[in-house]
């Protein structure tokens, strides 16, 4: 079903990735697999650089809020480095097998990806219709904005390394899970203040009808994007689907 952004006023547009703008085989297959090979070396090389320190305390904490509610994670070691490092890896594979939205997890990965994206392993994928909407929008200067698990390096490494080129241009904002989580409606209320536009003036688009639920709350216009190789959503969902953003009018 066509969405005509002049008739609902729009101003702004929210983004998923997964499942949204990109493939989830591309997530799934490809960037988690690479972090997950690559984690030990990354932490070789660079345990003792400021931003890997600040990573590791957040899983540190992550890590000993999960032994509190009895989940039994595999153990962290202090020391010596080679077995610490093999320890945060356990505890990494163990958090990515869950699909935790863990904000010390994303940010680690995200900094593996970057180095990937630079050496050339790693090229992202979008759907075809993506590129030409994210223009489009840009030139009606609507402010196109992502919210993503991933963290806001991870996003604009993403769309910087396209095979349709780099598409950072055409981005307003990125948001993550500093910002909140995607399933709760206070999220969206502060993405909308940091847009300053009122909930009214925003559409969001996802593949998860739990997050659109959660946007719908606060005012904010929807779209569940129903794409090739996404989950199933509940059959119940009141949620308006779209296939396309060529679906996305003005």
């Amino acid at each position: 079903m066509t969405f005509s952004l002049s008739a609902a006023g729009v101003r702004g547009i929210l983004l998923d990735i997964e499942g949204t703008t990109t493939p989830l085989a591309f997530v799934h297959e490809v960037l988690f697999p690479y972090a997950r090979e690559q984690v030990k070396n990354y932490l070789n090389e660079h345990f003792n650089s400021n931003q890997v320190q600040t990573d590791l305390l957040l899983l540190s904490e992550e890590h000993a809020a999960d032994i509190a509610q009895g989940r039994n994670p595999p153990s962290l070691v202090g020391e010596p480095v080679n077995e610490s490092i093999a320890s945060v890896a356990a505890y990494v594979y163990w958090l990515m097998e869950r699909d935790r939205k863990s904000t010390g997890l994303k940010s680690l990965q995200g900094k593996i990806w970057q180095q990937g994206y630079r050496v050339g392993t790693l090229k992202s994928l979008v759907f075809e219709d993506v590129p030409p909407a994210l223009e489009r929008w840009h030139e009606a200067n609507l402010k196109t904005s992502i919210f993503s698990s991933g963290s806001v390096l991870a996003q604009k490494l993403l769309f910087a390394h396209t095979e349709a080129g780099d598409l950072t241009g055409f981005i307003h904002s990125y948001f993550d899970t500093r910002t909140g989580p995607k399933t709760e409606h206070e999220s969206y209320r502060r993405i909308a203040r940091m847009l300053e536009l009122p909930p009214s003036q925003i559409l969001f688009i996802s593949d998860a009808t739990d997050e659109l639920n959660a946007a719908s709350t606060t005012g904010i216009h929807t779209r569940l994007c129903a794409r090739p190789g996404n989950h199933p959503q509940p059959s119940a969902s009141q949620q308006q689907t779209i296939r396309s953003f060529d679906e996305i009018t003005k």
